[in-house]
């Protein structure tokens, strides 16, 4: 199995006024950008991404992310929110599973004495206390 360097997704910079404007990021591992200008496609160097954002399909993908700037930050509130009400269902459904264990645990050490001590026979509804 190889191992393989995963392309940096590109972010346009923010200027002075809080617009997006382009700036080339130093490329290590490749560079990936969402514009959708050609799907898929990673650019290993400074060259062939400065090329890329003078395309026309990646200047109208920056005027559109101007123009939604609300919009995206509406749903950065939104999406913390979903976040944060992630984790607390993630952290309850990790305690149940837990106290599941637990349980588990205890049964079998019940099952497996009183299997040792019946000569082999188990009633299960000694257990459903």
């Amino acid at each position: 199995m190889e191992l393989t360097n995963t392309p940096e997704t590109y972010v346009p910079s923010i200027d002075s006024d809080g617009n997006y404007v382009d700036c080339v990021p130093k490329i290590k591992n490749g560079l990936y950008c969402p514009c959708g200008s050609r799907k898929d496609k990673v650019y290993e160097n400074a060259t062939k991404f400065t090329s890329h954002i003078k395309s026309q399909s990646h200047k109208k993908w920056i005027a559109t992310l101007n123009q939604n700037k609300a919009n995206y930050y509406k749903e950065m509130i939104l999406n913390k929110e979903l976040l944060e009400n992630q984790k607390k269902i993630i952290m309850r459904l990790e305690n149940e599973l837990k106290n599941k264990d637990v349980v588990i645990n205890f049964l079998s050490e019940q099952m497996r004495l009183s299997k040792n001590s019946q000569n082999g026979t188990i009633d299960l509804l000694d257990f459903s206390s």
